[in-house]
C-alpha cells in the first residue's frame, strides 16, 4: 500500500479539508504525538475555519526523531480524536495539513534551514513542547554550537539570528508541562544572552518578543498500538500512514498574554476552545483540582473496590456519584473562577473519564499518590474547611482511601515498591518516594488508631500536623475502618 503524501491522498478519495501550500508562519520545537494532536491540529482548524493560511516547520529537539518520516509524508498525517462529547461516543478522523516539513538541526543542512526560517518575514510564532526537562539552562552550551544541546540555547540562537537580520519580534508559546513555562523559558534565554555576552540591543529586542506561559489540556495516547487496528485503518483510508496520531476529543488551550494576542491568534475566529488571559494560574488550579484531583480523589478506593480501568468506574453509580459530589460540592466552591465555567469543566471530566477508546489503568494513576494528594486534593480540602467550618465528606473519605491503599494487607517492601494485597486476592505494588513506602512498611502492624495518627502527624507528608484540624483524626479513623470492614464501594456510597 502506498505511503501517505498529497498525490496518494488525492487518489484515495479523501473529502476533508487540505491545504497544500501556505507561508511557514510557525517554527515548532517538538514533533511528537502531543504537539501534532494539539497545536498543529489547532492551526489546521484555523486554516479551514478562519482562512489563516499558515504552516508549521517542525524541529526535532533531540537527534533521534521523526523528521525522516514526516518529510516522506510531506508533513501529512492522520489524526483521530476519540472519546465522548455531551455523553455521545465520538470518533473523528482528520488529515492534518498544517505541517510543511520537519528539520533535524543535528544535520548541518537542516540547522542552516532552521536559521533561514528564523529570518523569514512570514514567521509569527515559535511553539515548543520539549518535555518537562526541555526548559533547562545548561551553561555548557556555547554561542557557536551547531546546534547547542539545550532547547533554550537553540531558541536564543534563533532569536539572535532574527534580530541580526532586522526582523520583527515574535510570539513564543511554551507548552511544556511545568509551572510558568513561558517565564522560565524567557529566564533561560536571558541567561544565555548574559553568558554569551550578546548585545544590549538584542536583549531589549528579546524583551519585545512575547513569551507566553500556556496551559494545555488534551490526553494524547498517540500511535495506534494494535497492529490489526492499524492495518484496518490503512485499508479504510486507502494509504499507509507511519504517523497516525490519536487524541481525546476534549481540548483546551489557555494562553497567558496581552489582550491584543487573542485577536491576533486565529483561534477565537475559528471557534476553538482557547482564551488569552492576563494570568493562567487560575486555569492551572482548575485543571489540577478538578481533573487531576478527581483522579487522585477516587481511584485508590476504586481500585480496592475491584475496579481496574477509569472508564469502568464511570459505569458504577456509587463511585461516579462519589467523584461528582466531591467535585461539584467540595472542590468547585473553593475555586476563583466563573462557576458556570467550572461546572462545565467538571461535567466534561465525566465524559473524558468515560472514554471508550482509552483503557486508563487505575494503578498507573496511583503512582506517587502521597505527593499527588497533597498537591491536588489538600488545597481544596483546607479551603473547604476554611470556608465552611466543617470537614468535606468526600475529600476526607478520599484521604482515608489513600491510607487504606498504602496499608492493605502489606506483604513486603521490594526495590519496586510496597507490595500489598487487594481485597479480591491479588497483590499490587505501591510506587512512591522511598521514604513514604518505608513509612508504611514500618507501620504495617499498627492498629488503625496508631496508623491514622502516624499518617496525620507526619509533617514530611503534609508540611503540617493534620490532627490539629478539629474532628479529622476521628473521622478518618472511622472512614478507614468502614473501608476495611465493608469495602471501599460501600464506604463511597455512605458519602452520598
Amino acid at each position: 500500500m502506498e505511503r501517505l503524501n498529497y498525490d496518494v491522498l488525492k487518489r484515495s478519495g479523501y473529502k476533508g479539508y487540505i491545504l497544500e501550500n501556505a507561508p511557514e508562519k510557525i517554527l515548532q520545537f517538538g514533533e511528537g504525538n502531543f504537539l501534532r494532536a494539539f497545536v498543529d491540529y489547532w492551526f489546521d482548524m484555523s486554516n479551514e475555519r478562519a482562512g489563516w493560511n499558515g504552516k508549521a516547520v517542525l524541529v526535532q529537539p533531540i537527534a533521534p526523531g521523526l523528521a525522516k518520516q514526516i518529510n516522506e509524508q510531506q508533513g501529512l498525517y492522520t489524526l483521530y480524536l476519540r472519546g465522548r462529547e455531551n455523553g455521545e461516543k465520538v470518533d473523528r478522523k482528520r488529515v492534518i495539513s498544517s505541517v510543511s516539513r520537519c528539520l533535524n538541526p543535528y544535520e548541518k543542512a537542516d540547522y542552516d534551514a532552521m536559521m533561514e526560517v528564523a529570518v523569514s518575514d512570514d514567521l509569527e510564532y515559535i511553539v515548543s513542547n520539549t518535555t518537562e526537562a526541555g526548559i533547562v539552562y545548561d551553561p555548557a552550551c556555547g554561542k557557536d554550537d551547531c546546534p547547542p544541546s539545550s532547547f533554550p540555547a537553540k531558541l536564543t540562537q534563533v532569536l539572535y539570528k532574527r534580530w541580526q537580520a532586522g526582523k520583527k519580534p515574535v510570539v513564543i508559546l511554551s507548552c511544556e508541562l511545568i509551572d510558568n513555562n513561558g517565564k522560565e523559558l524567557e529566564k533561560c534565554v536571558k541567561q544565555y544572552i548574559e553568558q554569551w555576552g550578546l548585545e544590549d540591543d538584542f536583549a531589549k529586542w528579546c524583551g519585545e518578543c512575547t513569551f507566553c506561559s500556556t496551559l494545555v489540556d488534551r490526553i494524547v495516547p498517540g500511535r495506534v498500538k494494535d497492529p490489526a487496528e492499524a492495518a484496518r485503518l490503512d485499508e479504510e483510508n486507502g494509504y499507509h500512514d507511519e504517523l497516525v496520531d490519536v487524541g481525546e476529543v476534549f481540548g483546551v488551550w489557555n494562553i497567558e498574554g496581552p489582550a491584543w494576542l487573542e485577536e491576533q491568534l486565529p483561534f477565537k475566529k475559528s471557534g476553538l476552545n482557547c482564551i488569552v488571559v492576563p494570568d493562567v494560574t487560575p486555569y492551572k488550579k482548575r485543571k489540577v483540582r478538578i481533573l487531576n484531583g478527581a483522579h487522585t480523589g477516587f481511584v485508590l478506593g476504586a481500585y480496592l473496590a475491584g475496579f481496574d480501568i477509569v472508564r469502568d468506574c464511570m459505569h458504577d453509580e456509587d463511585v461516579k456519584g462519589f467523584m461528582n459530589k466531591m467535585l461539584h460540592e467540595e472542590v468547585i466552591p473553593t475555586l476563583p473562577l466563573d462557576k458556570k465555567d467550572l461546572e462545565e469543566f467538571a461535567s466534561a471530566v465525566e465524559d473524558r473519564f468515560n472514554n471508550p477508546f482509552v483503557d486508563h489503568e487505575l494503578m498507573s494513576i496511583s503512582l506517587n499518590s502521597t505527593s499527588k494528594w497533597k498537591a491536588r486534593n489538600m488545597p481544596s480540602f483546607l479551603d473547604y474547611i476554611k470556608i465552611n467550618g466543617k470537614l468535606p465528606v468526600c475529600l476526607t473519605m478520599s484521604l482515608a482511601a489513600y491510607i487504606a491503599f498504602y496499608s492493605n494487607d502489606v506483604q513486603e517492601l521490594t526495590d519496586k515498591g510496597l507490595v500489598c494485597r487487594r481485597p479480591k486476592g491479588n497483590t499490587y505494588t505501591v510506587s512512591d518516594d522511598r521514604w513514604a513506602l518505608e513509612f508504611y512498611w514500618e507501620h504495617r502492624n499498627d492498629t488503625p488508631e496508631q496508623l491514622v495518627h502516624a499518617v496525620l502527624t507526619n509533617k514530611q507528608m503534609w508540611d503540617q500536623d493534620l490532627t490539629e484540624i478539629a474532628g479529622l483524626e476521628e473521622t478518618v479513623l472511622a472512614d478507614l475502618k468502614k473501608i476495611r470492614a465493608e469495602g471501599a464501594k460501600a464506604a463511597y456510597a455512605s458519602c452520598l
